[in-house]
Parts: C-alpha cells; sequence; structure tokens
C-alpha cells in the first residue's frame, strides 16, 4: 500500500476540490492510504513529505511559496510520484519555471473553448494500452511541452477557432510520462471539470498513470 497526497485548490472553474475527489476514491479502492487537503503547507513538511509515495497537485494558477515549491520538487526528485490532470497541474504557479521543468509542460490556450475533437492512442506503454482512441467535448489544450517527454497520447487541432489558423494539423500531447531526479512524474490534459471523467478512457487513463507513478509501483 502506497501513501497518496492529494492537494487541491485555486481556480473554481476547474473544480478541483470535485475532481481530487474522484482520484481519492479511486486511489483509496486500489488499497492506497490518501490524504486530501486544500494547503499547499503540507509540502514544505519535510517529514511529511519524506512519506508521500504520490504527490497529485490541483491547483489551476494560484501562487506558490518558496519553501513549498522547494519541498514539493525536493520529494519527487528523492522519489516520490507525481501525477496530475489539465490545468490543475499543468497551468499552476505559472511565476515558477522549475515547476513547469518537473511537469514536462504548460498550458498556452484551448482554441474554441469546449469543442469536439479526438484523442489518439499514441503508444503501445501500459498506461494506455488496450485503449482506442476516443473523442472528448472539452477544451482541447495547446500546450509548450518538454521534448523528452514519452508521448501517450496526442490531439490535433482543425485551426478553426479564434483566428489561430495557423495550429492547423498541429499534433499536440495530451498525455506523457516522465523523470524528474527519482521520481515518475505522469500528466493527462484531460479532465477540464469533473464530468470529463466520466468519458471512461480519460478516467482509466488517468488512474493508470497515478499507479504508475507512485513510487515503488
Amino acid at each position: 500500500m502506497g501513501r497518496a497526497f492529494i492537494t487541491w485548490g485555486g481556480w473554481n472553474g476547474h473544480e478541483p476540490e470535485q475532481t481530487a475527489g474522484i482520484f481519492a476514491d479511486v486511489l483509496a479502492a486500489e488499497g492506497h492510504d490518501v490524504t486530501v487537503s486544500d494547503s499547499l503547507d503540507p509540502l514544505a513538511d519535510e517529514a511529511f513529505m519524506a512519506d508521500v509515495d504520490l504527490l497529485v497537485p490541483v491547483w489551476t494558477m494560484s501562487q506558490i511559496a518558496g519553501e513549498q515549491e522547494a519541498g514539493l520538487l525536493r520529494a519527487i526528485r528523492a522519489g516520490t510520484g507525481c501525477a496530475g490532470w489539465h490545468g490543475g497541474m499543468a497551468d499552476s504557479f505559472r511565476l515558477n519555471v522549475e515547476y513547469q521543468f518537473m511537469v514536462g509542460g504548460q498550458f498556452i490556450c484551448h482554441p474554441g473553448g469546449v469543442i469536439d475533437y479526438e484523442v489518439n492512442i499514441a503508444s503501445d506503454d501500459p498506461i494506455v494500452r488496450g485503449l482506442e482512441d476516443f473523442d472528448m467535448h472539452s477544451e482541447q489544450y495547446f500546450m509548450h511541452v518538454d521534448p523528452s517527454n514519452e508521448v501517450l497520447a496526442t490531439t490535433t487541432f482543425k485551426g478553426e477557432h479564434w483566428g489561430i489558423d495557423w495550429v492547423k494539423d498541429v499534433t499536440m500531447p495530451v498525455a506523457w510520462k516522465k523523470r524528474y531526479g527519482a521520481g515518475k512524474v505522469f500528466y493527462s490534459s484531460l479532465g477540464h471539470v469533473a464530468a470529463d471523467f466520466d468519458v471512461s478512457e480519460a478516467k482509466e487513463i488517468m488512474r493508470r498513470g497515478c499507479l504508475w507513478a507512485m513510487r515503488d509501483s
């Protein structure tokens, strides 16, 4: 059994409490000990973080104090896993570039807002193995991404929205995994609101990504 710490807050439009609750239940059902908090303060507690096997940050935008960011990054470099979704992990703490380096990407825009788009499975990695391409009705994230990420799923932009037709045919990572020191990091851009996880593939990818990222999984 592993120990997971889910911390949520920031912009309420991404339903951080509700989405955190979904994966608190998922991880508990897998037999893990789950702590959920609406505070970033535990990140600065070195003894607490040393015992965390999986960190799930759910903080769109917002700000993080220096000692909190340092504690988060120190724990992951030492082996704590990190997994998250959408803006809750990749549009957090916009001033903190080392945090973004750990994540492997940063949200830039979502042309058209909530639209219909397709997610394409791009790997035979166990996190996505056996899943087929699927449709989403949500925000299609355009991101700046680390080229060293191991990409698991992608989406392709049609260039039909907001007058930014130059993104037509751009293929963008949706889900990836990577390392940050000794820690495993997983990210999926799916999960704008809790209802997005009613799409079984979106929820399953996130479930598998969390379990892969957990220390010693």
